[in-house]
């Protein structure tokens, strides 16, 4: 029989208040707190507690904080990723991001969905799909990113966007639902 997490992880229904997810969410709440109660001359501090929210993170990686995440541990990092103030990554699935990697302020990024049925929902149970963003990606101000979304390496996504669906490699987007406009010079 399979856990909750393992569930969560599958993108299968599950139960968010499962002890053990519940325990992890409260770890990740305690990092974050002090990662987000740390100033500019604590870098070093900042870096450690990031690597122990994120295990999975290469170098030059720089989060401004206010940051906020579900439990840290389910987010992947390429090398040189930037999150500028107040982004949320709810990473109930895997959250993959690539290499050279700059989010603006307040970027949201969703894997988490409840189901659409209102019988479903009244049981509690969640789920949540993947969202993998490539090498070389700029994701502007103020985006959200939906559940299971896939952004292409290279691509520019402008301020404000709601990804609802993937988008490909070496392509500006925008809008709400956010669309191609033209390819990246």
């Amino acid at each position: 029989m399979k856990s909750e997490k393992e569930k969560m992880l599958g993108g299968e229904l599950y139960d968010p208040l499962d002890p053990r997810l519940l325990g992890d969410r409260r770890r990740a709440r305690l990092l974050l707190k002090a990662l987000n109660d740390t100033n500019d001359e604590q870098q070093e501090e900042r870096n450690r507690i990031i690597k122990e929210l994120i295990p999975a993170i290469g170098q030059g990686i720089l989060i401004e904080p206010p940051f906020y995440c579900d439990y840290g541990s389910n987010i992947t990092l390429g090398n040189r990723v930037y999150f500028n103030f107040n982004c949320v990554v709810l990473d109930v699935a895997r959250v993959e991001i690539g290499s050279d990697v700059l989010f603006g302020p307040t970027v949201q990024i969703y894997t988490a969905i409840h189901p659409l049925s209102s019988k479903e929902r009244k049981l509690g149970l969640e789920l949540g799909k993947q969202i993998v963003i490539g090498d070389d990606v700029w994701v502007g101000g103020g985006t959200i990113i939906c559940p299971g979304v896939r952004i292409g390496a290279r691509s520019v996504i402008g301020a404000g966007s709601v990804v609802t669906k993937n988008i490909e490699e070496g392509v500006i987007a925008v809008g709400n639902p956010c669309r191609v406009i033209r390819e990246v010079e």
